[in-house]
C-alpha cells in the first residue's frame, strides 16, 4: 500500500509533465489568426457591400424606363436601414434610459473583464487549462458574447462602416472577443491582447456625465487626462508582460523571462517619466523594438498630460465643493457684493452675541476668490461662516450652496460704485435667479437707489408677506437725516438701536462717554408680552415695562389668529390694549433682557424689588402657537381690562402706592415699579403757562440766548415764509400719508441770491448739494418726504431751500414738485456768499450731501466736498442778524423784492422770528459721509483717533455726522426681525405705505386726494420730536429729578414716549451761556439717571396733545366740589 503523501507528488509530477507536453506545441498563432480573420471578414464584407451598391446605382442610372420603381425600392430599403440606424444610436448614445444603463453596464463588464485577466496573469501566457474547469474563462466568454451584441448594435448605428471597422474600441473587440471562442475549441488559454480591455478606461468621463457627476469643463478635461493616461499605461503594461514572459517569438519562446503584471506596470511608468532605473527591462527583440515605438509615443503623452493635469489641479479652487447641510442646523447664503468691508460689517452685526439664536451657517458664494485678508476672517470665524465660489446666476451654483433647503438669501449691494443703477439692476437680476430656481426662498436685497425698489413688483415670486423685503439704502439714509431736521441727533439714536453693539464702563472715560456708549449697547427686539400684561392699555404697559422690568416699549404688532395680518402701531396711546395677539417692540440690552417681559409672573415677581429675578418660573409654560408665532403663556388667569378705570403706577421704593383700583383691591401687579410717587408727582405745580399755551404758542426766547433750534412748541413749528397752497381742495396726496400741492414748474421754486437775501427765512431746512448733470440720482424724495408727512399741522412744515447746480435739481425735481415749500438757489454750496442769502445761521438745520462722482481717485476723497463745506460753514461769523430780520408792522415780512411771490403770501401774525447765531460752528448740520475714516476731519477740536469706530467718534455721537455704512446691520436685523424693517421705516419715512410705493412705480409720481375720513385718521399717527427741558411742562424736571419719573408723567398725561437724551457734553454748559454747545446722544437712559435743565428729550408724541388726569386726581377735585357745595361745611 502507498503512502498517500507519495500518491500526491506523483499526480502532481504527471500533471507537470503533461503540461510541458501540451506546451511544446504551441498554439498562440491560432487565436491571434482568429482575431485576424475577423477583422479581415468584417473588412471584406464592407467592401463587398459598397461594391454591390455601387454597381446597383450604375445599373439604375442606365436605365431611365426603370428610375420610378427602382426608386421606390430603394427608398423603401432606405427607410428600414435608417429606422434601424436611429433604434440603434439612440440604443447607443444614452439619449434614453435604456441607453444610458447600457452604456454603464457596458463599462462596468469591460472592468470585470479586465480584473479577470488582472488574475489570469498569475498563470502563464499560454496554460492547457480545460475551459469546463476554468471558472474566469467561462466568466470571461458570458462578458465576450455581451460585448459582441453590443459590437453588433455599434455597427448598425454607425454612420461609415468602414471607420467604424478600424476605430480603437473595435480593434478591442476583434483582440478579446474571438479568441475566447477558441479556447473553447482548443481547451487551452492564451492571454494573448485582452490587456486592451484597459483601452476602455477612456469612455470614464462619459459614464461620469452620463451620471450627472461630471458638470464643469475643468472636471471633464480632467478626467479626459487621466483615464487616457491610465489607460495607454497599463496596455502597454500589458504587451510588455505578453512578450517578455512568451520569449522570442521566432526563435522557439526562448530567452523568457518570468515578469508579473505589476512588475511591468512599474516598468513603464519609469519609462515613460525618462527616468530608467535600470532595475527591469526588457530582453526579447519584440519587446525591446516595442520600446522604442512606446517610448516616443508615451513620452510626448506623458510630457504633455502630465502639465495640464497639474495645471487643472493647481487651478481648482478649494472654494469649488458643495454646502452639506447639517441635519437641524439653519442656513443662510450671502451674495452679491463681497469684500472684506461688506462682509465683516455683515458678519459683527449678524454673529453677535447679544443675539438670542445665532445658530445659523452663513454660506457665501461669490464669482471670485477670496483675497487674503477676507480669508483670514472665514478662518477666524471657521464653524460659522463657509464659501463657495460661484454665481447665483448659475443653477448649478445655486444646487451648490443648497439654496432650496435654506432659510433666507441675503443679496448685498456695493454702496460705493460709479453706476447705482446699474448695480442695483445687477441685484435685481440676482433676485430673479434665485426666485427662478426656488420661489419660495426668503430673499432681502439692498438696493441704492429708491425708485428700483419698483422692479421688484415684477417678480411674480416675490412676496412681502412671505419675508422678501429690499433695504433701500438711499430712503433709509435720506430718512434718517431728514428725522434729525426734526430732532437733531435722532439719526444717531435709531442707528444705535438697531446695530449690535458690546460697550464697557471705564473709569478712564469721560462721564459723556460712558453715557453714550451705554446706549450704543441698546437693540431693537420683538417679543410677546406675559399674561400679566394683558388688558392694560399701550401706555400702563409701556411704563409698567419700563419701571418694573427695565425694558422699553415703543410699538407692538397685532396678529390676526390666522397669523395672515398684521399691524404695527408706534405709541398708539390708550386706545390699544395688551391682549394675546400682541407682540411688542422692545429696546433693551440683549434677546435675554428682553425675555423678562414675557416670563413675568404676578405670583412670582410681584414683589420683586430687582428686575434682575424675572425669569422663568414653573408656575406656567411657554406654549407657541404655529399659525401665529407668537408665544402665549398659559395656567395664568388673564385679568379683565373692566376692573380699571385706571392703572396705577408704581414706584421703585420697593413699597406698594396708595391708589387703588376701582374695586378697592391693590394694584395689579401688587408693587411699585419705580420711585415715582403718583400722589407726590400729580401735587407738583405746574408752570405759569398751562400745557395748552405752550402746545399752541410761540414763547420768546430769553434775551441774548441764540437757541440751537427753536423747539418752543410742539404743535407749531413757526417759519416766516408760508407758501399756500392753490385753490386746488386737495390738500394731501392719495393716501393721506403726506402733504401734497399740485405740480409746481421749477421755474416757479428757483429764486435768486438777492431775492433769498431780502426774504424772511427762519426755522427752515437748507440742503446743499454737491452734485452736477451726471451725477446719479440722490433721490431728495427720501429726505423731503419726512418732512412733509400729514402728521404735521401745515404751518409746521418746514420751509427746504436746495442750494446746487440746477440741472442736477431738474432731474430730481419730477418726484419732488408736489411738495409744499421747497425752494432752489442755484450756485456752489461752497460759496459763503450762497449760503449768507439763504440765511444759514437762521436755519433749524443744515444737511450737506454729495452724488460722489467717482473718478479712481483715492477713497478717502470721496467726501472732499461735503467736508469743505462742513468746514467753510464752520468758519463763518455772523452779525446783526437779529436786526435784519425784524418783522414790519403789518405783521409781514421785511425787505421782500417787490413783486416777488412770497411777498404776497399770506402775513403772518404775533410771531418773532428766530434768533441766529453769531458763530459758523453753532449752526446745527448733519454731513453725510461716505468713508467712514473722513469723519475725524468734520471737527478740528475732537480728540478721536483716526483708527476710531464712526460709532465711537465725537461728531456720530453728535448727531452731526451720518454715513451710509450704519446700515449695513440693517440685513441682519430684517433677517431676525421681519417687522423690524417696517417699524424703522415708518417711524423715519413718516409714513411711507406699500400702497403709496405702488403708486410712485407707476411712473407718475404722486397723486393728490381728498380730505376723507379715512385720509383724516391716517394723520393720527405719532412722529418723532424733541422737547426741551428748560422752558414748558417739563421744566419742573429740569432740576435734579429722575430720567424715570419725567417719562411716567409724559406719557401718562401726555401720551408721550421718551426714548432718549440729547444733553451737552460740557456738564458745565447752560442753556444761557452755551446754547449751541456740543451735544450727545444717550439712548434709553436708565430710569435713576438725574436729569439737567439744559437736557432736550428725544420722544415719540402723538398727533394730538389731550392732557389725561388719573383718576386719583378726579376723585379729589370731585371731592373738593362737593365740599363747596355743601351749606353746612360738614364733611
Amino acid at each position: 500500500m502507498s503512502h498517500p503523501l507519495l500518491t500526491t507528488v506523483a499526480n502532481n509530477a504527471t500533471t507537470m509533465s503533461e503540461d510541458k507536453r501540451c506546451l511544446e506545441e504551441r498554439n498562440w498563432y491560432v487565436f491571434f489568426c482568429s482575431s485576424l480573420i475577423t477583422f479581415f471578414t468584417g473588412l471584406l464584407f464592407v467592401l463587398t457591400w459598397r461594391i454591390l451598391s455601387w454597381l446597383v446605382c450604375q445599373k439604375n442610372g442606365a436605365k431611365d424606363e426603370k428610375k420610378d420603381d427602382l426608386s421606390k425600392t430603394v427608398d423603401a430599403e432606405v427607410g428600414w436601414v435608417t429606422e434601424a440606424k436611429d433604434w440603434a444610436g439612440e440604443l447607443i448614445s444614452g439619449q434614453t434610459t435604456t441607453g444610458r444603463i447600457l452604456v454603464v453596464l457596458v463599462f462596468l463588464l469591460s472592468i470585470a473583464s479586465l480584473i479577470i485577466y488582472f488574475l489570469d496573469t498569475t498563470e502563464n501566457v499560454e496554460s492547457c487549462e480545460e475551459w469546463a474547469k476554468s471558472t474566469t474563462q467561462q466568466v470571461d466568454l458570458a462578458f465576450n458574447i455581451f460585448f459582441m451584441i453590443y459590437f453588433f448594435i455599434r455597427f448598425v448605428a454607425a454612420p461609415e462602416k468602414l471607420c467604424f471597422l478600424i476605430e480603437l474600441y473595435s480593434i478591442v473587440d476583434y483582440c478579446t472577443i474571438p479568441p475566447s471562442f477558441v479556447a473553447i475549441y482548443l481547451d487551452r488559454n492564451w492571454l494573448g491582447f485582452r490587456f486592451t480591455r484597459a483601452l476602455r478606461l477612456k469612455t470614464i468621463p462619459d459614464v461620469l456625465q452620463y451620471l450627472n457627476i461630471l458638470k464643469t469643463s475643468n472636471s471633464i478635461r480632467l478626467c479626459q487626462l487621466v483615464s487616457t493616461f491610465i489607460s495607454v499605461w497599463f496596455t502597454g503594461a500589458g504587451f510588455v508582460h505578453l512578450v517578455e514572459n512568451s520569449g522570442e517569438i521566432f526563435n522557439d519562446f526562448k530567452n523568457s523571462t518570468k515578469k508579473t503584471y505589476w512588475e511591468c506596470v512599474y516598468f513603464t511608468l519609469v519609462t515613460m517619466s525618462t527616468v530608467g532605473y535600470g532595475d527591469i527591462y526588457c530582453e526579447t527583440t519584440i519587446g525591446r523594438l516595442f520600446m522604442v515605438f512606446f517610448i516616443l509615443g508615451a513620452l510626448a503623452m506623458f510630457a504633455g498630460f502630465i502639465p495640464e493635469i497639474a495645471d487643472i489641479i493647481s487651478s481648482r479652487s478649494k472654494y469649488g465643493g458643495s454646502f452639506k447641510k447639517e441635519r437641524g442646523k439653519r442656513h443662510i447664503v450671502l451674495c452679491g457684493h463681497i469684500t472684506y468691508e461688506s462682509v465683516s460689517n455683515f458678519m459683527s452685526d449678524f454673529l453677535h452675541k447679544d443675539r438670542e439664536d445665532v445658530d445659523v451657517k452663513l454660506v457665501i458664494m461669490n464669482r471670485k476668490e477670496p483675497d487674503l485678508e477676507l480669508e483670514g476672517l472665514f478662518k477666524r470665524h471657521l464653524t460659522q461662516v463657509e464659501f463657495f465660489q460661484g454665481t447665483v446666476m448659475d443653477a448649478n451654483d445655486l444646487h451648490r450652496v443648497n439654496v432650496k433647503e435654506g432659510d433666507a438669501c441675503l443679496v448685498l449691494a456695493n454702496k460705493y460704485c460709479e453706476d447705482p443703477d446699474a448695480e442695483d439692476a445687477a441685484n435685481i437680476l440676482r433676485v430673479i435667479s434665485i426666485k427662478n430656481y426656488h420661489d419660495d426662498i426668503k430673499v432681502i436685497i439692498q438696493l441704492l437707489q429708491y425708485h428700483n425698489k419698483s422692479y421688484l413688483l415684477n417678480i411674480p415670486s416675490w412676496d412681502w408677506k412671505r419675508g422678501d423685503d429690499a433695504v433701500c439704502l438711499a430712503e433709509l439714509k435720506l430718512g434718517f437725516i431728514a428725522q434729525s431736521c426734526l430732532a437733531p441727533g435722532f439719526s444717531t439714536l435709531l442707528a444705535n438701536l438697531f446695530t449690535m453693539r458690546s460697550y464697557k464702563l471705564s473709569p478712564d472715560m469721560p462721564q459723556w462717554q460712558n453715557d453714550y456708549m451705554r446706549g450704543t449697547g441698546m437693540e431693537m427686539y420683538t417679543e410677546c408680552l406675559s399674561p400679566a400684561l394683558h388688558g392694560l392699555t399701550f401706555p400702563e404697559a409701556a411704563e409698567a415695562c419700563f419701571l418694573k422690568l427695565k425694558l422699553l416699549l415703543i410699538a407692538v404688532e397685532s396678529r390676526a389668529e390666522d397669523g395672515s395680518e398684521s399691524n404695527i402701531c408706534i405709541n398708539p396711546g390708550p386706545n390699544v390694549k395688551i391682549d394675546a395677539n400682541t407682540r411688542g417692540f422692545f429696546f433693551a440690552e440683549s434677546a435675554d433682557d428682553v425675555k423678562r417681559v414675557l416670563y413675568y409672573c404676578k405670583l412670582c415677581h410681584g414683589d420683586a424689588s430687582d428686575f434682575k429675578i424675572v425669569k422663568k418660573c414653573r408656575c406656567k409654560t411657554i406654549v407657541t402657537p404655529k399659525k401665529t408665532g407668537l408665544n402665549h403663556l398659559c395656567r395664568q388667569e388673564k385679568p379683565s381690562a373692566s376692573d380699571h378705570d385706571y392703572v396705577p403706577f408704581l414706584n421703585l421704593n420697593g413699597k406698594k402706592t396708595s391708589p387703588q383700583n376701582r374695586k378697592g383691591g391693590p394694584d395689579r401687579f401688587g408693587n411699585s415699579f419705580s420711585n415715582l410717587s403718583l400722589k407726590a408727582l400729580m401735587s407738583e405745580q405746574r408752570p405759569d403757562a398751562s400745557y395748552k399755551d405752550f402746545f399752541a404758542k410761540k414763547s420768546s426766547s430769553p434775551a441774548g440766548a441764540a437757541p440751537l433750534v427753536n423747539y418752543k412748541s410742539l404743535n407749531r413749528w413757526k417759519v416766516d415764509i408760508h407758501t399756500d397752497p392753490a385753490s386746488d381742495p386737495r390738500k394731501f396726496d392719495s393716501t393721506g400719508m403726506f402733504h401734497w400741492c399740485p405740480a409746481q414748474a421749477m421755474s416757479s421754486s428757483i429764486i435768486t441770491r438777492e431775492q433769498a437775501a431780502m426774504t424772511v427765512l427762519s426755522n427752515h431746512v437748507v440742503v446743499c448739494l454737491f452734485a452736477d448733470s451726471h451725477s446719479a440720482v440722490i433721490g431728495l424724495r427720501n429726505l423731503i418726504m419726512p418732512l412733509r408727512a400729514s402728521n404735521f399741522e401745515y404751518d409746521e412744515l418746514k420751509h427746504v431751500l436746495l442750494v446746487g447746480d440746477k440741472e442736477y435739481i431738474r432731474k430730481e425735481w419730477k418726484s419732488i414738485c408736489n411738495f409744499p415749500k421747497i425752494s432752489i438757489l442755484g450756485g456752489s454750496p461752497l460759496n459763503r456768499a450762497n449760503l449768507r442769502a439763504v440765511h444759514i445761521n437762521m436755519c433749524d438745520m443744515c444737511v450737506i450731501l454729495s452724488a460722489r462722482n467717482s473718478s479712481g481717485d483715492d477713497s478717502n476723497l470721496v467726501d472732499k466736498e461735503a467736508i469743505l463745506c462742513s468746514l467753510n460753514i464752520k468758519a463763518m461769523a455772523f452779525d446783526d442778524t437779529h436786526g435784519l430780520l425784524q418783522t414790519n408792522a403789518h405783521g409781514g415780512p421785511a425787505f421782500l423784492p417787490p413783486g416777488h411771490g412770497l411777498a404776497s403770501q399770506t402775513p403772518v401774525t404775533s410771531k418773532s422770528a428766530k434768533c441766529g447765531v453769531t458763530s459758523g460752528n453753532d449752526i446745527p448740520m448733519v454731513t453725510e459721509l461716505g468713508n467712514d475714516a473722513n469723519v475725524q476731519f468734520l471737527d478740528q477740536d475732537d480728540d478721536d483717533d483716526p483708527d476710531t469706530e464712526l460709532y465711537m467718534t465725537q461728531p456720530f455721537a453728535c448727531g452731526t455726522a451720518f454715513a451710509v455704512s450704519v446700515l449695513d446691520s440693517l440685513m441682519s436685523t430684517t433677517y431676525f426681525n421681519d417687522n423690524a424693517l417696517t417699524l424703522i421705516r415708518t417711524l423715519i419715512t413718516g409714513g411711507a405705505t406699500p400702497e403709496l410705493e405702488q403708486i410712485l412705480a407707476e411712473g407718475v409720481g404722486m397723486r393728490g386726494g381728498y380730505v376723507t375720513p379715512e385720509s383724516t385718521a391716517n394723520r393720527d399717527r405719532c412722529r418723532v420730536a424733541q422737547i426741551a427741558l428748560y422752558e414748558g411742562p417739563f421744566a419742573q424736571f429740569g432740576d435734579g429729578r429722575k430720567y424715570g419719573e419725567l417719562f411716567a408723567y409724559a406719557l401718562r398725561t401726555f401720551g408721550i414716549l421718551a426714548i432718549g437724551l440729547y444733553r451737552f457734553r460740557d456738564s458745565t454748559s447752560t442753556i444761557t451761556l452755551n446754547p449751541c454747545a456740543k451735544r450727545y446722544v444717550i439712548t434709553n437712559p436708565p430710569d435713576d439717571l438725574p436729569l439737567l435743565s439744559s437736557d432736550k428729550v428725544f420722544c415719540l408724541r402723538p398727533f394730538e396733545i389731550v392732557e389725561r388726569q388719573p383718576p386719583a386726581q378726579r376723585k379729589k377735585r370731585k371731592r373738593r366740589g362737593k365740599n363747596s357745595n355743601d351749606p353746612t361745611g360738614d364733611g
